[in-house]
């Protein structure tokens, strides 16, 4: 009882601990699980603080006989699963070829350049030397997510990362299960025999396929109301591991690929509920990494860290995340939109994860109880990699991204709360003139129809504070308030101004309110515009024009002019290089340069363009 007790405390202390250091968790996790592990035999005369697999003779320990792997194996599912349910299509425009280069060539060169290092350097078999490079093709999103988070870069890169983190997981492990396949079914060699590539192409198929499956049959449940609402996230957990576990009784380590795909596929479909039981899985994912990676990093033996304890290990590490794994993202991003920095800067960032800790530890305690030469390397280097990129990359990312000039000194993409039709036309002028947008709404109906129109949606309660985490607002700076609701607007001014709408915090008001009290923004547009006005210009006139005064007195006469007209509402002015600068009610920061141009919505102001014309 002291034990579990324990593991679940210290777990959750790391999380605050990473939260208030600002470093991925999985750091803090890994250190806590080896104080209380192997490092703790150093002064306990032998005896790990945490013992995770039950020993019989002392009468300790947590979990008997395979038991820890299976709990392993269950727990790396539902994190895959939330991982893949994260994953929108809408957000792979431009850098999609790019992400399948990475997870198909790119891992392929990781994997021989690791698999050449193993053997020529560390001197390991090729079977053993295979599987360790397998097992870091990875890079785990449990890692890259908590560093985007803290390293505002362009949507390009963090876009690419995040993809790359979750896609590749199920990837590494499957190419790993297969060399481990291999060495199982040659007797401790590595021959490609039929059946291992039978097995591999029946798992590829049925992981594919159940996975699907299972993401329409549970859309096809939530659309009917066959699962009450009390019961909705407790039954999505158990459908996960249903499904996990069927697909494994199906085919033999098919599991992981059958979860991701089953994620992505509800994650991209209109299903009810979605919201509710994300903010679930996200909770639940959070606590089983903790548990997770301290009883993994437990586990590990004093004897496995002590074989690091060699050069030629450490020359090995610098070689795969300085050669190889620059090799693998140059190949994969040649041709793309990616500039040489943004390519660098990729190339350094490859934390391995839970997935890679995870199944090292599952197939080289197997292999090592086989008596496979060589397997009781794979836990200690694997573990060595995931903490020495997790060090590097967490503590060096800031930095490089700043050398390199990627990192966002200000973020120029806007958010508007509410997707509604007056939203999604002014949305679509940001969009036209390469300014990043996203809509946020709580309505299904009003998010589909902006994605129908080509825009970035996301479905989500403006209370929950999982949308200041959401990676795809990393270079949000300016928070448009347009939603129907004076309480919504106004607690999201008030909340989300620091993380959201740190260059300009907007507001539109409601029909009774002519200044900005209560809330932290500033009318939006106009002191004379309110919702309702605003949304019947747009039913009537949902047209965007442009006028470009002559001159400063003619700048501010055309904008008085489009301000008085109860038929248009004044929106930005652009100026000549194509910046938006988002009007407000009060214009104390206005001013006007040559060249800049008005922008506005509604009715066209004939009589101003007619006095602009004798102007000229």
């Amino acid at each position: 009882m002291v034990e579990i007790g324990s593991i679940v405390i210290l777990g959750i202390l790391a999380q605050w601990v990473a939260w208030r250091l600002k470093v991925p968790a999985i750091l803090p996790l890994i250190i806590t699980g080896l104080i209380v592990g192997p490092l703790s035999t150093l002064w306990t005369g032998g005896q790990k603080l945490i013992e995770p697999i039950w020993n019989a003779s002392s009468n300790t320990g947590l979990f008997p006989g395979e038991t820890l792997f299976h709990f392993v194996e269950l727990g790396i599912g539902i994190i895959l699963f939330e991982g893949g349910m994260t994953l929108k299509r809408d957000e792979i425009k431009g850098v999609g070829d790019t992400i399948i280069r990475l997870i198909t060539g790119g891992a392929l060169i990781t994997f021989i350049g690791g698999a050449l290092v193993a053997h020529f350097l560390i001197g390991l078999n090729w079977d053993i030397a295979f599987l360790f490079a397998g097992l870091i093709i990875v890079t785990g999103p449990t890692v890259i997510a908590p560093i985007l988070r803290n390293v505002p870069l362009n949507k390009n890169v963090s876009t690419v990362l995040k993809w790359e983190g979750i896609l590749i997981d199920p990837i590494g492990a499957l190419v790993a299960v297969l060399v481990y396949e291999f060495i199982i079914s040659a007797d401790g060699g590595l021959h490609f025999t039929s059946e291992a590539i039978q097995h591999f192409l029946v798992l590829v198929c049925v992981g594919l396929a159940l996975g699907v499956g299972s993401a329409y049959l549970m859309r096809f449940l939530l659309k009917r109301n066959s699962i009450p609402h009390y019961l909705l996230t407790i039954f999505s957990l158990a459908y996960v591991l249903a499904v996990f576990v069927g697909s494994n009784l199906l085919t033999p380590d098919s599991g992981l690929l059958t979860v991701v795909v089953c994620g992505m596929v509800l994650g991209n479909v209109d299903v009810p509920y979605i919201k509710e039981i994300t903010y679930f899985k996200e909770s639940l994912s959070i606590l089983l990494i903790s548990i997770l990676f301290i009883l993994i990093a437990a586990n590990v033996n004093i004897a496995d860290l002590m074989l690091l304890n060699d050069w030629k290990i450490i020359t090995s590490f610098f070689v795969i995340i300085l050669i190889i794994r620059p090799l693998g993202v140059f190949w994969s991003t040649k041709n793309s939109s990616l500039t040489q920095k943004e390519k660098t800067f990729i190339s350094w960032m490859g934390p391995r994860g839970i997935v890679a800790a995870g199944i090292a530890s599952l197939l080289g305690s197997k292999l090592t109880k086989l008596d496979i030469p060589g397997a009781e390397y794979i836990t200690p280097l694997v573990f060595m990699v995931v903490l020495g990129t997790v060090i590097l990359n967490a503590t060096t990312a800031r930095i490089l991204a700043k050398m390199l000039g990627i990192l966002l000194e200000k973020s120029n993409g806007i958010l508007i709360l509410g997707a509604t039709k007056a939203s999604r036309i002014i949305a679509k002028y940001i969009d036209q003139n390469d300014q990043n947008v996203v809509l946020v709404d709580s309505n299904s109906g009003n998010v589909n129809r902006a994605k129908g129109e080509g825009l970035q949606a996301i479905q989500a309660n403006i209370y929950s504070e999982s949308l200041a985490d959401d990676i795809s607002l990393n270079d949000v700076g300016y928070l448009l308030a347009l939603t129907s609701s004076n309480d919504v607007n106004k607690h999201a001014s008030s909340k989300l101004h620091e993380y959201l709408g740190e260059e300009g915090n907007y507001i539109i008001p409601s029909s009774d309110e002519s200044e900005s009290n209560g809330h932290h923004g500033q009318n939006l547009f106009s002191n004379k515009v309110d919702y309702i006005t605003l949304s019947e210009i747009a039913r009537d006139y949902p047209t965007i024009h442009e006028l470009t005064p002559v001159s400063k007195d003619s700048f501010y006469l055309t904008l008085n002019g489009i301000d008085d007209n109860i038929k248009s509402v004044p929106l930005f002015v652009k100026s000549k290089e194509g910046e938006l600068e988002i009007l407000d009610g009060s214009r104390k920061n206005l001013k006007y340069s040559d060249g800049d141009v008005l922008v506005y919505m509604g009715k066209e102001v004939i009589e101003i363009k007619e006095k602009m014309a004798e102007d000229v």
